[in-house]
């Protein structure tokens, strides 16, 4: 039997602990920025909330895209073929260059309307668009380290994902906190100096991840051929399966910068505290959602080895378990923010410390729905039932939340608290398809070859 069809919970957790590590990171850059933000005050926290908004549009389709070629990579690792991983690294390089290159040319022709219009006060205004600017040279430098970072991560190499950002990281804190208040001589920027540090950190992370890549492969320079006998077969049957994978992600990404511009209605003390907590959540949620992009990483090796039934059935079922563990972790941690935030935001208003009280229930009960939904939507996208995952992602976000968030901010006016509790409704929506696609068991005999 193939060695990668027989894998355990030590494998994933080989996996699972550098993803968990370098999202920490990395989110944990966008909680720093905010929280060095903070002290500017709420206009300056809209503003970068703002800005945000429209700039998550674009990561968004590249992580879509990335993850689409992540597990590609995986399956093609499972089966120990050179030109599989030749292939689809390349695709998936292709894509996302074009991709980048199509969402720019939105933002400069639409991207200052939408946050003038979004935007309570000129100088929001002002600091959104100059904010926005600055990080389109962040998504160029993510269009090829997200490609790079998918391969070893496909490829279970995560380590190396992991030391990109460990290497970034202080580059990001360090320019961001010169610029935004002019230390060391340097011109005092304010929200726009964190994204001049956010694209310094980017651009250095693109170039180790490159250079680690030519130093393992020689950039498959030495491999002749592709995959579907040609490279131009190759991206199409790339394209066919990442596009419902990017239309997931487009549809969640989207759906929810939707919501915060609608969230921007609120009063700015409201819209300040979920400018806070949102950061906050991506990091707690880390622990959950890395042991199951771990197992969709394993599994699509699994199912490229040729893995049988039941030792599939045997690997998940161990893998859930932890994962339930995870998400009891991730609501300690929400609970002991919560508690926290009066020492953490010391500086802010009594009205915004009020709010962010207020999201602790559903913090607490959102990490089990959420973990238990990303497992099985990370098993289904391993043996390639992307469609289906987008169609129940599209249900949730664009039949529930996005409505509910209009009815809830906008026609009945309800507190912060009650907006906030559409994030755990949204997954109690999800959890009935999701699970009744998964336990069909069709994801186990799926034919994931590519040659």
């Amino acid at each position: 039997m193939h060695a990668a069809s027989t894998r355990s919970m030590t494998d994933v957790y080989r996996i699972a602990w550098p993803l968990g590590l370098k999202a920490l990171m990395l989110h944990g850059i966008i909680v720093i920025d905010a929280y060095l933000i903070s002290a500017l005050g709420e206009a300056a926290l809209a503003a970068m909330g703002i800005a945000g908004a429209v700039a998550g549009l674009l990561l968004g389709i590249l992580f879509a895209f990335s993850s689409a070629t992540q597990i590609r990579i995986a399956q093609s690792f499972g089966a120990s073929g050179a030109i599989g991983l030749k292939t689809a690294f390349y695709c998936g390089l292709a894509i996302n260059l074009a991709s980048v290159l199509v969402g720019v040319v939105f933002v400069l022709a639409f991207g200052d309307t939408v946050i003038t219009s979004a935007a309570k006060t000129p100088w929001i205004a002002e600091q959104a668009k100059a904010y926005l600017h600055v990080f389109l040279l962040v998504v160029f430098a993510e269009a090829v380290g997200q490609c790079l970072g998918s391969h070893f991560n496909g490829c279970g190499k995560t380590k190396i994902t992991f030391l990109s950002y460990l290497i970034a990281m202080p580059v990001n804190v360090g320019v961001s906190i010169i610029l935004i208040y002019g230390l060391y001589g340097a011109p005092e920027l304010g929200v726009v100096g964190a994204a001049y540090g956010s694209a310094m950190a980017s651009l250095l992370r693109a170039l180790f991840l490159a250079l680690r890549f030519h130093r393992l492969h020689r950039s498959f320079l030495d491999v002749e051929g592709w995959a579907r006998g040609s490279f131009a077969n190759s991206l199409k049957r790339h394209m066919a399966f990442s596009w419902p994978i990017a239309g997931t992600f487009l549809s969640m990404t989207f759906g929810t910068q939707v919501c915060v511009l609608i969230y921007a209605r609120m009063s700015v003390n409201d819209f300040a505290a979920i400018s806070l907590i949102s950061p906050w959540v991506q990091v707690g949620g880390t622990f959950g959602m890395s042991w199951a992009q771990a197992t969709g990483i394993v599994i699509a090796q699994m199912l490229g080895a040729k893995a049988d039934e039941a030792t599939l059935d045997q690997f998940l079922s161990r893998a859930w378990r932890v994962a339930f563990a995870a998400a009891a972790v991730v609501a300690l941690v929400y609970l002991v923010l919560c508690l926290a935030s009066p020492w953490i935001y010391d500086d802010l208003e009594a009205e915004t410390q009020a709010a962010l009280m207020l999201f602790l229930p559903t913090l607490l009960l959102l990490p089990f729905p959420k973990g238990s939904n990303a497992m099985c939507g990370q098993t289904l996208r391993a043996a390639g039932d992307t469609l289906s995952v987008m169609n129940i992602f599209i249900i949730g976000q664009w039949a529930f939340k996005v409505p509910m968030t209009v009815l809830f901010v906008l026609v009945l006016q309800l507190s912060v608290g009650w907006v906030f509790a559409l994030y755990l409704l949204e997954e109690l929506v999800k959890f009935p398809f999701f699970h009744r696609r998964l336990f069909k068991g069709q994801w186990k005999r799926a034919d994931v070859d590519d040659r």
